[in-house]
């Protein structure tokens, strides 16, 4: 089990719940766009969110920022410690460096000096793409045996300076690659461990990518925080980290969505009907499992672990409660029926 730290209020590592992370999109200078994405990222289920503090003004905008936001803020500095440290003074509640570019061991020392003072962890990132050259030459190329030992030397150059509330991340564009090192990490430290796939790219492959790196490892019990990187809003990648932490029974609370791929025996426009409903029941605060199903052949039996689900037929559709037939629907009212009677039976499980 890795060590417990603290970011803000929201424990991780230690056996406490994987926290979905993403990173703002908005230049943090702009205190009103940066606070309105946060609220935002909130609202879609967010646990801690980063921002870019490439120069003094966004760090002085933090002041403003982290007195408003509703979710832990990470500062992520590259190369000047006086950012970390006006960071730190500024609300930030963990900063994310990379040691070994940041000024120096007195400099280093004087961001984990202030850290320590107000009870911050840092997180020492690393990429694939930063690995040093000599280690690069000395394996051959980037593999897990050198991004770990990347990671390692990072964190000692911490520990060296009497600073060990450490979260660890040492990403890949590759899956495979990602998997492997974060294996090889887990296996060698308990530092808690902040688990993504980098760069993965747009919201199809993005998403693909994230899946199987992320899912993977945190099936195997490795990853204490996750961060879906997608290339677009950030909304989508904490939609994706909550999507996969719950395929894992990692994360419960809220909709779970099922429904068929379709088949020749589909005689409903179950596509369009299924993307419609989803749309409309995706945020609402029940912890229930819908399903909605392309034929009455199969789809009660097959959803039977739904809580609420459709089965179409020709022209209507059977509304069906734990496997088992309420009633039919016809359809061209399905989709609003069905709508409020999932409503109906969250509002019920609610108040059991």
């Amino acid at each position: 089990m890795t060590k417990t730290v603290s970011v803000g209020p929201v424990l991780i590592g230690g056996g406490n719940p994987v926290r979905v992370q993403s990173m703002n999109n908005t230049k943090t200078g702009d205190v009103e766009a940066t606070l309105a994405q946060i609220y935002a990222l909130k609202e879609a289920g967010c646990d801690i969110t980063r921002v870019a503090v490439p120069d003094m003004e966004a760090a002085q905008a933090l002041k403003e920022i982290t007195k408003k936001s509703p979710l832990p803020v990470v500062a992520d500095i590259h190369f000047d410690y006086r950012l970390a440290i006006e960071s730190a003074k500024n609300g930030a509640a963990k900063i994310r460096i990379n040691p070994g570019n940041i000024g120096g061991p007195e400099k280093l020392k004087m961001v984990a000096d202030i850290c320590k003072e107000r009870g911050l962890p840092i997180r020492v990132g690393v990429n694939s793409g930063s690995i040093d050259r000599k280690l690069v030459e000395e394996y051959g190329g980037v593999c897990a045996e050198n991004m770990t030992k990347s990671a390692l030397d990072a964190v000692k150059l911490l520990e060296d300076v009497d600073f060990d509330d450490i979260v660890i991340s040492i990403k890949s564009s590759s899956p495979r690659l990602t998997i492997e090192t974060y294996k090889e990490l887990a296996r060698r430290c308990d530092y808690p461990l902040h688990v993504g796939v980098t760069e993965a790219g747009t919201l199809r492959e993005g998403m693909i990518k994230s899946a199987v790196g992320i899912g993977s490892l945190l099936s195997q019990g490795i990853g204490d925080t996750i961060r879906v990187s997608l290339t677009g809003d950030p909304i989508d990648e904490v939609y994706a980290g909550i999507s996969i932490l719950k395929a894992l029974d990692l994360r419960s609370g809220g909709i779970t969505f099922v429904s068929c791929p379709t088949c020749g025996r589909t005689e409903v426009p179950l596509i369009e009907l299924a993307s419609e409903i989803e749309r409309r029941i995706c945020n609402l605060p029940y912890d229930l499992k819908v399903a909605v199903m392309g034929c009455i052949v199969n789809g009660p039996g097959e959803a039977r672990e739904a809580d609420i689900g459709l089965a179409g037929g020709k022209g209507e559709f059977l509304l069906f409660k734990h496997g088992k037939t309420v009633r039919k629907l016809k359809a061209e009212s399905a989709v609003d029926e069905f709508v409020e009677e999932v409503k109906i039976l969250g509002e019920e499980s609610k108040s059991n």
